[in-house]
């Protein structure tokens, strides 16, 4: 069985609530705004009574990215936004995972979206190595 790599990952040594604050700042910095947010932990105990650490989906988008995708395919709008996710990793440790862009090429296997994947990859990367300091 082949395994697709769809994400990128960073750890952050901060604690939940200040590496959301830093992951919305660094994607703004890379002119994603935030248009979704899903507090999973709230969901799962709201539904099905289940416990699990503190987890957000954040739904970022960079409009210039997302329209020059949807004027190459309609349909990619099933693959946006760009999916960022938030989750404590012990008491002071946050991991950060990112939907890689590249999924814009492979799902769909529409080669010419390649410039705005590798664009958003760049942006997002940016980000997250921003938070880390590389």
């Amino acid at each position: 069985m082949i395994t697709v790599k769809y994400h990128l990952s960073i750890t952050l040594d901060l604690p939940y609530e200040k590496a959301v604050a830093e992951v919305r700042a660094a994607l703004k910095e890379q002119g994603f705004g935030v248009l979704t947010e899903i507090d999973v932990q709230a969901t799962m105990r709201e539904k099905l009574d289940a416990e699990m650490e503190p987890y957000v989906i954040l739904g970022a988008c960079n409009p210039p990215l997302a329209h020059r995708a949807l004027e190459v395919d309609r349909t990619i709008g099933l693959l946006l936004p760009c999916n960022v996710v938030v989750r404590a990793d012990g008491d002071e440790r946050s991991l950060v995972q990112a939907l890689d862009p590249r999924v814009m090429i492979e799902v769909p296997e529409r080669e010419e979206l390649r410039p705005v994947a590798e664009e958003a990859g760049k942006r997002i990367r940016a980000a997250l190595d921003s938070l880390t300091g590389a």
